[in-house]
């Protein structure tokens, strides 16, 4: 098992992942951190959980338009999702980075 240090929010989190996955960790751990910085020009100053609350809100947020605009295409072509299997893919990948991510951040912190 691989351990990569991810810097969020201006901490530091070290996380476990598959050998090989430390890329995927990385840019998911970026994209977590772009969203927090977004939701800190915007709202302000927040506590750590509560910023980190946001982002995994506006996270799940775009996951929520992404799959209602799959819902669209698919009632718009009268076809089931699955007959597009990139979109139902790309959206199911999406949605296990987001459960790995959240229960990353339920798990305690390790120090470094």
């Amino acid at each position: 098992m691989a351990t990569v240090t991810l810097q969020i929010g201006g901490r530091e989190y070290q996380l476990g992942c598959r050998d090989g996955g430390e890329a995927q960790l990385i840019a998911m751990g970026a994209l977590v951190d772009d969203k927090i910085a977004e939701v800190t020009r915007s709202v302000g100053d927040l506590t750590e959980s509560r910023a980190l609350l946001m982002g995994a809100l506006l996270l799940a947020d775009e996951l929520a338009e992404l799959r209602n605009r799959a819902d669209e295409a698919t009632v718009q072509s009268a076809l089931p999702l699955d007959t597009d299997p990139a979109l139902a893919l790309a959206i199911e990948r999406l949605a296990q980075r987001m459960e790995s991510l959240a229960t990353s951040l339920e798990e305690p912190r390790r120090t470094a």
